[in-house]
C-alpha cells in the first residue's frame, strides 16, 4: 500500500514541477488546477471563521511560537525550531514542543474514534517523545523530525498530538511549561496570542505560485501577512535582496532573518562515530534521500567537494527496509563508492543491518544566522520577557 501511494506522490509531484509533459501529465494538471480552486476558497473561508471566532480558539496562559511555512515541505524547518528551543531554553525557559508527528504510526483507530466523541483529553494523553531527560520514542512512534528534535535536544519536552490545544495543556500541566513551540503551526489557528514565524525557502519561495493539489503552496502567499518574523532559509552571504523586497510588498511589518544550513560534520548512521567535512574532499560518494528538496542535499555534497556519483532518491518521508539500503550498498560498490551520504532525516529512518560494506555517514547541519541576527535575539527576548 505504502509503495502505491509513493508512487502516485511521486507522479504528482512530477506534473506540478512539469518533469512530465504527455498527454496525461497534461490532463491530470488541467484536474489538479481545478481542485486548486476549490481549495482555495475553502482555505479563505477557514481563515475567515478562525479571525471572525466562528470557531473557537484557546489561550494557554504561557509563550506560544508557531514555526511554519506556506509551502509544503523542503524550507529547512526542524533546524529553525531546534535553534529557537535551544536559545530559549539556554534562558531558562521550560519549553516543550508540539508536533503532529506527520506520518507516524497513529493510534487505533478505535481509541481516535472513542477520544473524538467522550471529548476527555485526559483518557489518550499526547504521546511524550522526550521529557527533557530521555529519548521514549523511536522514529516510527514519534514521527521523523520530532525523534530528530528529541534527540539533539536536551531539557526541552517533545510532544506529539494532532490536537496541539491538548497537548500544550499536557505539556503546562504535567512538565510545567511556560513556552510553546508549534512545530509546523502557521496553519494550526486554534492557538491565540502567539507569535508567527513564517519560513522561505530562498532556493524556491513559492513553488510554481499554485496552491495544492496544483502546487505546493498551502494558502495563497498573501496571508503572508500573518507572520510575526520570516525566515529566509538556504540563504547565501550573497544576500536576498529581490526576495526580500517582495517579501515586503506582502508584509511590510515582519522582521526579516536570513539564514543558512551549516554543515557541521558527519556521523556513521550506526556506530555515531564522527568525522570532520574534510574527508569528503575528492571523495566517491553515493547520496540516498526521502526529502522534499533531494536536489538541495545532493548539491550541499558537492559544495563540500564530494564526488556524488550515484544517487537514489525516494519519495519524503520514505521508510526505509533492510533490502532497499543493501541494494544501495551493492549499487555503489559496483559504481565505485567509497561512502554512502544520507540526511539526518532519512538516517533516523534506516533500518539495522549487518552488512557494512561502506560506511554510511549523514551530514549534521545547525541554522547559522546570516542576517539578521539582532532581529533573531530580539525576537527570543520578547519571548522570555512578554
Amino acid at each position: 500500500m505504502w509503495q502505491w501511494t509513493e508512487n502516485v506522490e511521486q507522479y504528482v509531484l512530477d506534473v506540478i514541477f512539469e518533469r512530465r509533459r504527455d498527454l496525461g501529465a497534461r490532463l491530470t494538471g488541467a484536474g489538479l488546477a481545478a481542485l486548486s480552486r476549490i481549495y482555495r476558497v475553502a482555505i479563505q473561508c477557514r481563515l475567515f471563521l478562525w479571525n471572525y471566532r466562528i470557531f473557537r480558539d484557546h489561550t494557554l496562559g504561557c509563550r506560544v511560537v508557531s514555526i511554519g511555512n506556506l509551502t509544503v515541505g523542503g524550507t529547512g524547518k526542524t533546524p529553525v525550531v531546534e535553534v529557537f528551543a535551544r536559545a530559549l531554553a539556554a534562558r531558562g525557559r521550560r519549553v516543550a514542543i508540539l508536533s503532529r508527528g506527520y506520518k507516524s504510526i497513529p493510534r487505533p483507530l478505535w481509541q481516535r474514534l472513542y477520544e473524538r466523541f467522550s471529548f476527555d483529553d485526559d483518557l489518550f494523553p499526547p504521546k511524550i517523545v522526550s521529557d527533557g531527560r530521555s529519548l521514549l520514542l523511536d522514529s516510527d512512534q514519534a514521527g521523523d523530525e520530532p525523534y530528530m528534535l528529541a534527540s539533539n535536544l536536551k531539557n526541552v519536552i517533545v510532544l506529539v498530538d494532532k490536537d496541539r490545544v491538548k497537548s500544550g495543556r499536557y505539556a503546562i500541566r504535567r512538565f510545567g511549561c511556560d513556552t510553546l513551540l508549534l512545530d509546523d503551526g502557521f496553519q494550526y489557528l486554534a492557538l491565540r496570542n502567539r507569535i508567527d514565524v513564517c519560513l522561505v525557502d530562498r532556493n524556491n519561495p513559492f513553488g510554481n505560485h499554485h496552491l495544492l493539489p496544483r502546487g505546493t503552496l498551502r494558502e495563497p502567499i498573501t496571508n503572508l501577512a500573518r507572520a510575526h518574523y520570516i525566515f529566509i532559509t538556504k540563504s547565501t552571504p550573497h544576500g536576498s535582496k529581490a526576495l526580500r523586497a517582495a517579501l515586503h510588498k506582502f508584509n511590510p511589518h515582519a522582521e526579516i532573518i536570513e539564514c543558512a544550513h551549516d554543515p557541521l560534520y558527519l556521523q556513521d548512521v550506526f556506530t555515531s562515530e564522527q568525522r570532520e567535512l574534510p574527508l569528503l574532499r575528492g571523495l566517491n560518494v553515493a547520496a540516498i534521500s526521502g526529502i522534499a528538496v533531494p536536489e538541495s542535499f545532493e548539491q550541499g555534497l558537492r559544495d563540500l567537494g564530494a564526488n556524488v556519483i550515484y544517487a537514489k532518491r525516494y519519495a519524503d518521508h520514505h521508510r526505509y527496509n533492510q533490502q532497499e539500503i543493501l541494494n544501495m550498498i551493492n549499487r555503489s560498490v559496483r559504481r565505485g563508492a567509497q561512502a554512502i551520504l544520507t540526511t539526518e532525516k532519512d538516517a533516523v529512518r534506516f533500518p539495522k543491518i549487518d552488512r557494512r560494506d561502506l560506511p554510511i555517514y549523514f551530514l549534521r547541519v545547525e541554522i547559522k544566522i546570516i542576517e539578521g541576527a539582532k532581529d533573531f535575539h530580539d525576537a527570543v527576548a520578547r519571548i522570555c520577557h512578554e
